[in-house]
């Protein structure tokens, strides 16, 4: 592909993203995305043979994009620290500044589809439970090595943990996208921090 059309593509992305952040899948038509990217039917056609095609192309990015963020906090971490339990803790950290500095208020694009999640298709679920699949088995191998070098004062998996850790931040986009209240993610996430603190750190 063309460097004009690799461009035409990325502009169709995100045209897209934003609108369906602001409007939902269901809400969003191609009228609306040419219109916001500027470009005429044929040049959408020409990159997306459908609404669909477009959809699974706008998770497969979003998740690409989450994916290297939390990659390179993660590598940021390591280089900080040695310890398992300290480098999960400063990635926690790292990741509420980004947090912090995010456009927060328009949510998650993964989560904006799991709303509608009976009118997707079997790929774009695929695709949405693909990635937050990777990202849990990751976290997990991370806590179970935590959990070998610090007892849990309570019973409880990596798994668990790692649920949590999704649950939190995706949980937390979603009920600044529908209540519209002041608190913010990063401070759901610092609660979470704070939870792993007591109870993987000894008594001081």
């Amino acid at each position: 592909m063309s460097k004009n059309g690799q461009a035409t593509r990325q502009r169709i992305l995100d045209a897209a993203e934003t609108l369906v952040l602001q409007h939902s899948l269901a809400g969003t038509s191609i009228d609306m995305v040419l219109a916001q990217a500027g470009i005429t039917k044929g040049a959408f056609f020409y990159h997306f043979k459908s609404k669909s095609a477009l959809a699974e192309a706008l998770v497969e990015r979003y998740l690409a994009q989450e994916t290297l963020m939390l990659q390179e906090l993660v590598q940021r971490a390591e280089r900080l620290s040695r310890d398992p339990l300290q480098q999960v803790l400063i990635f926690l950290g790292l990741f509420q500044e980004v947090l912090e500095q995010a456009d927060t208020q328009a949510g998650c694009l993964v989560a904006s589809y799991v709303y509608q999640m009976a009118d997707l298709s079997e790929e774009i679920r695929a695709i949405a439970a693909q990635g937050f699949a990777d990202w849990r088995q990751d976290l997990s191998q991370r806590f179970e090595t935590i959990m070998a070098q610090y007892p849990p004062r309570y019973p409880v998996t990596a798994t668990d943990l790692a649920n949590g850790f999704l649950v939190v931040v995706e949980g937390s986009l979603v009920l600044l996208r529908v209540l519209q209240e002041a608190q913010h993610p990063s401070q759901q996430l610092a609660h979470y921090r704070n939870y792993l603190e007591l109870l993987f750190l000894p008594d001081r």
